[in-house]
């Protein structure tokens, strides 16, 4: 059965219509973390169709760290003024510059990083494996995982939430995306310390 009380809550959370909530809780019969999970779905969806739209408008948020020695510049972007003004755009902006401050990224996404760069840390991989006497195959493998891991590292859409580690700041910009329905991008970012 269905509660006034679980409908509120998804709703609060999610930002999505009632509808929306209402219907996922009943697919998930009830269920508050099933239908959590389908609205995320629902939201990847939403932001997958969003993709092809242009981002006009959006803001410029700063973020000074409390010893003045650590700083940041975000250029994120939406469809319209009215989002970009909305209190969950300016929450997303802050959250993304906390992640930059603390996690160092150097890209936006891994489409972003240079081939010469990622060919010089293959490089290096080749060189830790060398002597190993492990199959090629394996060599590969192990090759492919240390570069994927490296990139997740370095990229800012891929790193893990510093508030939740169980998202990604892609799922984060998802979540934003399902909330006030437009698309949403990340353009560049500047992280200064001294």
């Amino acid at each position: 059965m269905i509660t006034i009380e679980q409908i509120k809550q998804l709703r609060e959370e999610t930002g999505l219509s009632i509808i929306e909530v209402k219907k996922a809780l009943s697919q998930a019969n009830g269920d508050l973390e099933k239908a959590r999970e389908a609205l995320r779905i629902l939201g990847k969806t939403v932001s997958a169709k969003k993709e092809s739209r242009e981002t006009k408008s959006g803001l410029i948020d700063v973020y000074l760290h409390s010893n003045s020695k650590t700083g940041v510049l975000l250029d994120i972007r939406c469809e319209t003024d009215f989002v970009a003004k909305s209190p969950d755009f300016k929450n997303l902006a802050h959250e993304i510059c906390l992640q930059i401050v603390a996690m160092k990224p150097l890209y936006v996404s891994e489409t972003d990083i240079p081939e010469e760069f990622l060919d010089g840390e293959t490089k290096i991989y080749k060189e830790q494996v060398a002597g190993s006497g492990k199959p090629e195959k394996i060599v590969a493998q192990i090759i492919e995982g240390k570069l994927k891991k490296y990139k997740d590292g370095i990229c800012l859409l891929s790193q893990p939430w510093i508030k939740d580690d169980t998202k990604t700041i892609k799922n984060l910009l998802e979540d934003t995306v399902a909330k006030v329905g437009e698309k949403i991008e990340i353009k560049k970012f500047a992280r200064y310390e001294i």
